[in-house]
């Protein structure tokens, strides 16, 4: 067995086992079609590893605090699926150039307060990052969460994230790379109704 499927055996395990608050039970893992759809939403391909969670694990429903956001449907407590988060980001950040949202940046689960954790999709390791909005300084809200996705999932099962050690304080290293990531959509003008047409595409494939 490799490590990838060791990991990915212990998720299984703790998925089963634990429920996030508003996940009354664990959803059945997405299918090929709609990680296909969603792919094709958000213009982009999901790191092997976080697409094995959602087609292995569950759709949705497990992870640390909230759990995973599902890829397409809205989650039962409400909050807006992983897709239909990163498109109105993308939406938010071309209406307001002050908090632009970098490109390929998909948010998986959501701490409350407007804080999010969010793959990078476009690095290779697949970064964890931390989303903090509330100091009001988009130049001041991006953190490394973990270097990789395999090292957030260990720290959730181990017990070792942030969250479940509050008293040591909250101490990641800012994301040096946000203003690099969204100089080019900045200066070029690219991708203005582009989001916004993938917005209504997958609103169709969900309807």
């Amino acid at each position: 067995m490799t490590e990838n499927e060791q990991l990915l055996a212990r998720v299984a395990a703790k998925a089963a086992s634990t429920r996030p608050w508003g996940w009354p039970s664990l959803p059945d893992p997405a299918d090929a079609a709609t990680l296909a759809r969603a792919e094709a939403a958000l213009g982009f391909r999901l790191p092997p590893l976080l697409a094995d969670l959602y087609l292995r694990t569950g759709d949705g429903g497990f992870g640390p605090e909230y759990g995973l956001l599902p890829l397409l449907d809205s989650a039962p407590a409400g909050e807006p699926s992983a897709v239909s988060q990163y498109l109105a980001q993308r939406k938010s950040g071309q209406e307001d150039p002050e908090w632009p949202w970098p490109e390929g940046v998909l948010p998986i689960s959501h701490w409350g307060c407007g804080m999010y954790a969010c793959v990078d999709c476009h690095s290779p390791q697949a970064t964890v990052l931390l989303f903090e909005p509330n100091p009001g300084d988009p130049d001041q809200a991006w953190f490394v969460d973990a270097p990789s996705l395999t090292d957030w999932l260990n720290a959730w099962l181990d017990g070792t994230g942030w969250y479940d050690v509050p008293d040591e304080g909250l101490e990641m290293a800012p994301w040096t790379e946000f203003r690099i990531r969204v100089a080019p959509a900045q200066e070029q003008g690219q991708g203005k109704g582009q989001d916004q047409d993938q917005a209504e595409g997958a609103a169709g494939a969900t309807a």
